[in-house]
């Protein structure tokens, strides 16, 4: 089969495409599922700039999110059958073996979804990653209930913008930082209550004014470094804060969280899969499965800004690094 290979680490001209084995199912409870997109994210361009999280096992193929047609079942599969059209987060951290850059992958049952029917291939493959990050980090680390106020980082981005949907699914208030006009626009369409233009705006007074001087219940933080510090004035006392990236020690200022009784959260998705976490990795294809229905439903929506061929990953890799996407990129299989 064909898949961009990670030779080393570096510059996105790393990734290239090769002939490698064809995939066989090893275990009763996998699928072999051939690739029609895969999706691309941030962590796909750390691993490829640092090195992956397993540098014995290079060469690597990158890609956590796939979507695609199964094509073969072990014995023991119950859920899914050859035929299915599905969609997961598996893979891709440098396992030999794994990775969605390809035109096939082998992946455990437990970690799949049926794929939603409204959507393409290409936007699917876009959706795993951000869906389960975005629903740990707000329902599971955040406990966000309905009436609450919550300031969501970044929603034009791709984790950024589900987040303002599932929270308004919630029943939740929602203002958003975001750094143009046309980003102010899209988030508005997205449920977004109070968008907040960073560039022009200080995001902590923004945010202190529209709820009403108290701050806001609940913080997501998708930035990281000195954007985590700074918000924690613009929550209220005995309030929530989660953030998906680690903090920066040279940042650290955590006498204002101290102060106000601030509950810090990390949220890593990627934890069941390195730790191999059944009912982790289980409950994440759940979440995939509820998000499916609400996506069929037209209550959950994935912003695709661009698609590329499986042949310009290094490509793709460059479009993410320059800043400027609006929701997610995919690969396109063919």
């Amino acid at each position: 089969m064909k898949a961009v290979l990670m030779t080393e680490a570096g510059e996105p001209e790393v990734l290239q495409i090769q002939d490698v084995p064809d995939l066989k199912i090893q275990n009763d409870t996998e699928l072999l599922v051939r690739l029609h997109a895969a999706g691309i994210n941030p962590i796909d361009t750390k691993l490829r700039q640092r090195g992956t999280f397993y540098p014995e096992q290079m060469p690597a193929i990158l890609g956590c999110d796939g979507a695609g047609v199964v094509e073969a079942v072990g014995s023991g599969v119950q859920h899914f059958q050859v035929g299915d059209e599905v969609y997961f987060c598996a893979g891709g951290i440098g396992v030999s073996g794994t990775g969605n850059y390809a035109e096939f992958a082998v992946v455990e049952e437990r970690m799949v979804a049926h794929k939603p029917t409204s959507l393409s291939f290409t936007e699917a493959a876009a959706a795993p990653l951000v869906l389960i990050t975005a629903w740990e980090a707000l329902y599971d680390r955040g406990r966000l209930e309905s009436g609450q106020r919550v300031l969501i980082h970044a929603g034009a981005g791709g984790v950024g913008h589900v987040a303002i949907q599932l929270a308004k699914l919630k029943g939740a208030e929602v203002c958003t930082t975001v750094s143009s006009q046309e980003k102010v626009r899209f988030v508005r369409q997205l449920g977004a209550d109070h968008p907040i233009l960073y560039t022009q705006t200080d995001f902590v007074k923004a945010s202190l004014d529209w709820a009403g001087g108290e701050g806001v219940d609940l913080a997501f933080d998708t930035v990281g470094g000195k954007t985590f510090y700074d918000t924690f004035p613009a929550v209220r006392v005995y309030g929530d804060v989660v953030t998906i990236l680690e903090p920066d020690a040279t940042h650290t200022n955590w006498k204002i969280a101290r102060s106000r009784n601030l509950r810090i959260s990390l949220e890593l998705m990627l934890t069941p899969m390195f730790q191999g976490l059944v009912a982790a990795q289980q409950h994440q294809a759940n979440i995939l499965k509820q998000c499916a229905g609400w996506i069929d439903e037209g209550k959950l929506k994935i912003h695709l800004s661009q698609t590329f061929p499986l042949k310009d990953a290094a490509a793709a890799h460059k479009a993410l690094e320059s800043g400027s996407i609006t929701g997610k990129i995919a690969l396109l299989i063919e």
